[in-house]
């Protein structure tokens, strides 16, 4: 953060200095505000917009009732899983056959009917597990906050409003788009995945289904990115390394493979 600081500092510094030359110092100005702007948003801006998006995505696919039984196998699956410290949780299933989930800064979950089919209860909760851990982390905020740096949709949201404003269909798209661009670390991937280990032994489950559970997407994507888990793979990368830290942890705990 401290660079992005920097970076937006430099950027007005060298208008003014005239150091750049066929340059429209006026965009480079305001892209530097945006970008402290952007640094700044509170948290339950970030929320308020993501949540804004989420809404429109849900009216754009195909969410399954309460009475489906992939609704009711979701939630018989989470249970009283409703909050993560105050923040709370909503589930949602979306008749996809892509093979992916995915978890909001705002607490928004979405599983996909494609991920429920190729997954057993045990493998899917992993999965749901990890995908919360982003939230509980505030990694989807961090990331989102990020996104926002580069978004020119975004332009002035941020400004001297104190309320969170109503975005335009271009706006939520740049949310979208910024969602699907976005990439977790390889830290915040291994923080994810301490948070679900530490999850399914608080809740007495094995946490081997981690390992099955990236075994079958490997499996199914052929060991690559691509095809219908591409877009859950996009934000997991390096995938045979953490099933084998995976895999260890699991061995020195002392659970036993099923």
């Amino acid at each position: 953060m401290k660079r992005l600081l920097v970076l937006a500092a430099a950027s007005v510094m060298m208008v003014s200095c005239g150091a750049l030359q066929n340059v429209n110092s006026e965009r480079l100005l305001q892209g530097g505000v945006y970008a402290a702007q952007a640094l700044t948003l509170p948290k339950s801006d970030v929320q308020a917009y993501v949540q804004q998006y989420i809404t429109q995505l849900d009216a754009q696919s195909q969410v399954l009732p309460a009475n489906d039984p992939y609704t009711k196998r979701l939630n018989n699956l989470v249970g009283k899983l409703t909050n993560i410290g105050d923040q709370p949780l909503n589930y949602k299933v979306y008749r996809n056959s892509e093979v992916n989930a995915f978890a909001c800064a705002d607490g928004s979950v979405r599983v996909y009917t494609g991920i429920m089919d190729l997954m057993n209860d045990e493998e899917l909760l992993t999965v749901i597990g990890h995908e919360i851990g982003h939230v509980a982390l505030e990694h989807t905020y961090q990331q989102m906050r990020r996104s926002l740096l580069t978004s020119a949709a975004f332009e002035g949201l941020a400004s001297t409003s104190t309320k969170v404003a109503a975005l335009t269909d271009s706006q939520l798209g740049a949310i979208g788009q910024a969602m699907i661009e976005a990439h977790y670390s390889k830290k915040q991937e291994s923080e994810a995945d301490e948070f679900s280990y530490a999850f399914l032994v608080a809740a007495k489950r094995n946490p081997w289904t981690m390992v099955q559970a990236f075994e079958k997407l490997q499996s199914v994507s052929g060991g690559g990115v691509s095809g219908p888990v591409s877009n859950l793979f996009s934000t997991h990368p390096d995938v045979a390394t953490r099933i084998k830290t995976i895999s260890a942890k699991c061995e020195a705990d002392g659970f036993v493979r099923p």
